[in-house]
């Protein structure tokens, strides 16, 4: 094993006692652990709101809002797993009750799909392919089902079985959504 590998791995254990520690005095409520935990979290955190919400603003407050419910479900928290995976399940169900809390009766009605913007409507609009060659940029344009079936499958590693329950849909609806969202964006990354 080189040095600079020895370093990293001390680094990796010490970072990981550090956030040990701040878990600790944050569920005695100490609000500078918390803190801590919030700026090392807050990142990924937000990529995911901002991944299932397509929608900085919604991003921002959902983020918000998971460390509200993090704060409050601390001492939930038993270190089965690891505090990023815990605040990613937090972080995932906040979104979803975010999403229902905001869907009006039209948008019930009619499937946010029906409403998300064609190929050919992007074109119209001048957004060319080539310009969104970032897969995150993709991402956001999927339409909302198949969105969020890709994030919380592809990026956040749920089963389909999971996400089902999640979306309140059947196994085989969240496995099509996925199958939906790759071929949009195989076809959008290839259409340069």
């Amino acid at each position: 094993m080189s040095d600079q590998s020895t370093v990293i791995d001390a680094q990796d254990v010490f970072a990981q006692r550090q956030e040990q520690e701040y878990i600790e005095k944050a569920k005695q409520g100490n609000r500078q652990a918390f803190h801590h935990l919030y700026q090392l979290h807050i990142g990924r955190v937000y990529a995911l709101c901002l991944r299932m919400l397509s929608n900085k603003e919604q991003a921002e407050d959902a983020a918000q809002e998971v460390f509200v419910q993090a704060w409050l479900k601390l001492a939930l928290f038993r270190g089965d797993s690891k505090f990023s995976t815990w605040l990613h399940s937090v972080a995932t169900n906040t979104v979803l009750i975010q999403m229902r809390k905001q869907k009006n009766w039209l948008q019930k009605v009619l499937s946010i799909e029906e409403q998300a913007p064609s190929i050919e409507a992007l074109t119209q609009q001048g957004v060319c392919m080539h310009d969104l060659s970032d897969i995150d940029k993709c991402v956001l344009r999927l339409p909302e089902k198949a969105r969020l079936v890709f994030v919380l499958f592809a990026v956040e590693g749920y089963r389909h079985e999971e996400i089902a329950i999640m979306l309140n849909m059947a196994v085989g609806t969240s496995k099509s959504h996925y199958h939906r969202a790759r071929n949009l964006l195989k076809e959008w990354l290839q259409d340069e």
